[in-house]
């Protein structure tokens, strides 16, 4: 008699060859920009280490002591301008980052995209671990750090173009508010990991918050260049439908000319229809002007400005504010801020389902952003007075913040670089999405200002 297949087996055969792979891709490109986050995280996480109040600290014996405010600092924060260096540290990176990002999805269209981001993710490896290696080469020049914020903030730009076009060459617009809803999650959780393990170290020896992110990103980069796959074709699976009935569209309802986004009439609409590329010839990569006449994109971009903006703000300052407030040591700060991070995973995945199930992606972000306003002034009033109140509340404005963020970037961003005008030309994404997340990357810079005004208010 001839025994029933193991139920582990059945399961696995139940999905197809193509499944796989789009399981498998998505799982690589969450694991590669959560390394890129990870490795973000601990300039925000140290900034507590390196200016505190050593008047409260314990001196180790025969230690002899010229400030009683000041001898546990590391130079050159041990100084009064030390929000002023804080703040050219952060603003090192945002600036390059920003500028970075437009330039990088035009290298993305035109490179391949296994190379792009493997060199992107070992370079910043490096230049992350240069940060924290000063720690133990006693380097007390500003100048150095800056440096090393500098050049990471400009490699950090081929990540976010090269693995959204990726899945978004994957997967298809039917659920891709749910899908890239919870893949986005690799933010929140790159924050959390990395505010963890430079939690870890900053008490002891802060360069190894920099260091062990550092190693993780460069060995994932080398993960990447072994096997990521940045197409279907690329091993005879299906490519994705990337365009539905234009009437259940609203996000897209209004098609531009053809002509105006790529300048040449030979592959323009014949009879109203759209004429794809010609199978086996390479299409061509649009323009960044060209990427700018979708329909969408100037929206979308600025709208992702202001949210970026308060993001960011979390991001770099939550934790020196929670240790000014609420009086907590610098990790425990550290790990309380992560849970903003929690609550952008789950509003993410909010912002996904809803704008899959109402087909409204504007109105959705729409809605959240207006929700989160008075949500973070509240925060502001009530969120000292307990350990509860202060979770629940940055549960709250992670997800109401996060939440928008997450979907003009991913699912978004993906609509508009697959747009029926590209006549299913693929080289968009990149550049559409370096345009968005860009012009989002500039309201990082004024995170700068309000950090400051949180240092100088509490």
């Amino acid at each position: 008699m001839r025994s029933s297949l193991a139920p582990g087996i059945r399961l696995i055969t139940s999905f197809s060859r193509d499944s796989w792979y789009r399981g498998f891709t998505l799982f690589m490109t969450f694991l590669f920009y959560t390394s890129y986050h990870l490795s973000r995280k601990p300039i925000s996480i140290v900034k507590s280490e390196l200016h505190r109040n050593c008047s409260n600290v314990l001196r180790p014996p025969n230690f002899n002591v010229t400030n009683n405010e000041t001898w546990c600092d590391w130079p050159p924060f041990d100084q009064d301008n030390y929000q002023k260096l804080f703040g050219a540290l952060d603003n090192s990176f945002l600036v390059t980052y920003a500028i970075g990002m437009f330039i990088s999805g035009i290298f993305g269209e035109r490179l391949p995209l296994r190379y792009y981001l493997s060199t992107g993710m070992v370079l910043s490896g490096f230049f992350t671990a240069l940060f924290g290696l000063g720690f133990y080469w006693k380097i007390h020049s500003i100048w150095f750090y800056v440096f090393a914020q500098m050049m990471n903030g400009l490699v950090q730009t081929t990540g976010w173009p090269a693995v959204v076009t990726c899945v978004g060459n994957w997967f298809g617009k039917g659920k891709r508010g749910l899908i890239m809803g919870i893949w986005n999650s690799h933010t929140s959780v790159g924050n959390i990991l990395g505010s963890l393990i430079a939690g870890m170290f900053v008490s002891s020896a802060w360069g190894l918050s920099f260091i062990v992110p550092g190693i993780i990103i460069a060995v994932t980069g080398i993960l990447c260049f072994f096997f990521l796959v940045e197409k279907p074709e690329d091993v005879d699976c299906s490519p994705p439908q990337h365009h539905e009935n234009p009437e259940q569209e609203p996000l897209l309802q209004d098609c531009c000319n053809t002509e105006e986004i790529f300048g040449s009439p030979s592959h323009g609409p014949v009879n109203g229809t759209v004429m794809p590329e010609p199978s086996g010839e390479e299409p061509e990569a649009i323009s960044f002007m060209g990427a700018l006449r979708i329909p969408g994109v100037v929206e979308f971009s600025l709208c992702l400005l202001f949210a970026k903006l308060v993001s960011y703000t979390f991001l770099y300052w939550l934790p020196l504010y929670i240790a000014n407030v609420a009086h907590f040591e610098a990790k425990a700060a550290g790990d309380l801020s992560t849970l903003f991070d929690v609550g952008g995973i789950l509003g993410g995945i909010l912002a996904g389902v809803v704008s899959d199930y109402t087909g409204g992606r504007a109105t959705t972000c729409y809605a959240m952003l207006i929700a989160a306003a008075p949500m973070l002034f509240l925060y502001n009033r009530v969120g000292q007075y307990g350990l509860g109140t202060t979770i629940g509340m940055l549960m709250l404005c992670g997800g109401l913040v996060n939440g928008p963020y997450a979907l003009i970037t991913t699912a978004v961003s993906a609509d508009l670089g697959t747009h029926e005008c590209l006549r299913g030309n693929s080289k968009a994404l990149s550049t559409v999405t370096a345009i968005i997340d860009g012009t989002g990357s500039i309201g990082e810079r004024r995170v700068i200002l309000w950090g400051r005004v949180l240092c100088m208010s509490y």
